[in-house]
């Protein structure tokens, strides 16, 4: 980038800001995620996970440039939002709306360009256009459906079935449907949906925020501006954000006055993605908390209950799609995983191969069920060890256990307790966790969606370091103070308090 360049002029601006002020303005830190908004999406545009036929070789000079320029305006984002984190934690911390005008800023460069860190987009469109076609997504991979579209799916799930509800596979096939199974339009169309999904989280957090006694602004800062919601749900156009949208509304209902909606919006949310469903029992909790007397109690649970099965069953029958997603929830656990239990399996079958012992075919299977014992065992212990926590919070903890111990992890699952801790948890142990994890997995994954080689790991390390070095470099320049670097951002002398 030039040095006269109109992006250049604007990070040279900010990263100047930064240098001489600790304690960024809210609106010094929006333009320095802005910077790194565009030139994140700036790379995307030739690294990102573009359709089969305008990739471009992973060796090619362009997309080298395009994974370098990805990595700098990652790092200056993860940056921003940090920095932005102790304006929060201040004496003068934004206000919700000055945050929300920051997260508009951040996402509106990633809005236009191709999927980011993810090729499930077009998995999506494959399965919708399956729907539509009447071939069961629950027995058959997108090969079945053939042709273009299921040429861009990833080769690991080409043979896959979907292992998503009818609610999701219902806005699939409107979305295939209306785009003429186009990649392209398909991806608008589900981005817009997607967009829809953090509409809901974003009006969903600052109220679960009061109502659990949380501060809304952290809340925001850490659910809505989190660099893995900007990356997998804007950039990505997860179907994770609809999950969590409905969840957060369904959550918001139940800590109201009618529990009996909340019970239906969460069971919504868990025919997107089965692990919503654990907001369920949230919701008994809360409902339960309500009405007075163990009969009524009791009652209460009954009729979250029946409620979510009648909600299952309607929805069902109005999409068609049956109920093979409740076998297809394995589909998520391949065998080259990178989840804890899923790495220590391949780990100690290559020991028990090396050894000569017949047992290694068994290891990740082993693994894999200790995993979903430990989750069971951090659910319970969520829920029942003493003093018992509030009900938005335990569910927070137990998606996270859901996500960190179960059979199959993406940096983007981690936002299922993320989000509900957002709003709930106590400021602490595990926000700090989840603030340090949230830095690092954005980090984790190559805007193209596939596992790198180590050329492409070079570029990223190169690109992010490039960052790291011009952070530092303006921010040990000498001989300029602090009032000049301001003045830097608005390219002239300062007038009046900052906002």
């Amino acid at each position: 980038m030039r040095a006269d360049h109109p992006g250049g002029v604007l990070v040279r601006r900010v990263l100047t800001a930064l240098a001489h002020s600790v304690a960024l303005a809210p609106r010094h830190c929006r333009l320095l995620g802005l910077a790194g908004s565009v030139a994140l999406a700036a790379g995307g545009a030739t690294a990102g996970a573009l359709p089969v036929g305008d990739a471009l070789t992973p060796d090619s000079g362009t997309a080298a440039l395009g994974l370098v320029s990805t990595y700098f305006g990652l790092v200056l984002l993860v940056a921003a939002w940090w920095l932005l984190g102790r304006e929060v934690r201040g004496p003068r911390p934004p206000g919700p709306r000055s945050l929300l005008l920051t997260l508009v800023t951040w996402a509106a460069p990633l809005l236009p360009g191709p999927p980011l860190f993810s090729r499930d987009v077009y998995s999506y469109l494959a399965q919708g256009a399956m729907v539509h076609a009447r071939i069961d997504v629950y027995t058959h991979g997108p090969v079945r459906l053939g042709g273009p579209l299921a040429a861009e799916v990833a080769p690991v799930w080409q043979h896959s079935p979907a292992p998503y509800g009818p609610v999701s596979l219902a806005f699939e096939s409107a979305v295939a449907h209306a785009s003429s199974a186009q990649p392209s339009l398909g991806v608008i169309g589900l981005r817009l949906i997607a967009l829809l999904g953090v509409a809901l989280m974003v009006l969903a957090l600052p109220v679960l925020a009061r109502r659990c006694g949380t501060d809304p602004s952290a809340a925001l800062w850490l659910g809505a501006l989190n660099p893995l919601l900007l990356l997998h749900l804007v950039g990505g156009a997860h179907n994770d954000a609809v999950m969590l949208g409905l969840l957060g509304a369904g959550l918001v209902a139940a800590t109201g006055r009618w529990p009996a909606c909340g019970t239906v919006l969460v069971t919504l949310a868990a025919l997107v993605k089965a692990p919503a469903a654990l907001g369920l029992l949230a919701v008994a909790t809360l409902w339960a908390h309500r009405v007075e007397g163990r009969g009524r109690r009791a009652g209460a649970v009954a009729a979250t209950g029946a409620l979510a099965l009648a909600t299952t069953g309607v929805a069902t029958a109005v999409t068609g799609t049956g109920y093979g997603w409740i076998t297809a929830l394995t589909t998520p656990a391949t065998p080259d995983n990178w989840a804890l239990t899923s790495t220590l399996g391949r780990a100690t079958g290559a020991l028990l191969d090396a050894v000569g012992s017949g047992l290694a075919p068994l290891a990740g299977p082993a693994w894999q069920a200790l995993g979903l014992l430990a989750t069971a065992a951090a659910i319970g212990a969520a829920w029942l060890r003493p003093p018992r926590p509030r009900p938005v919070y335990a569910l927070g903890l137990s998606l996270i256990a859901v996500a960190v111990l179960g059979p199959a992890i993406r940096p983007w699952y981690v936002l299922w307790g993320l989000f509900v801790i957002a709003a709930a948890g106590p400021g602490g142990a595990v926000r700090k966790v989840v603030v340090a994890g949230s830095g690092v997995l954005a980090l984790a994954v190559l805007p193209s969606g596939f596992a790198p080689d180590p050329r492409q790991l070079t570029f990223a390390v190169c690109g992010g370091a490039l960052a790291v070095c011009a952070l530092w470099c303006v921010r040990h320049a000498p001989g300029l103070a602090t009032g000049a670097a301001l003045s830097a951002v608005h390219g002239g002398p300062r007038s009046g308090r900052s906002a």
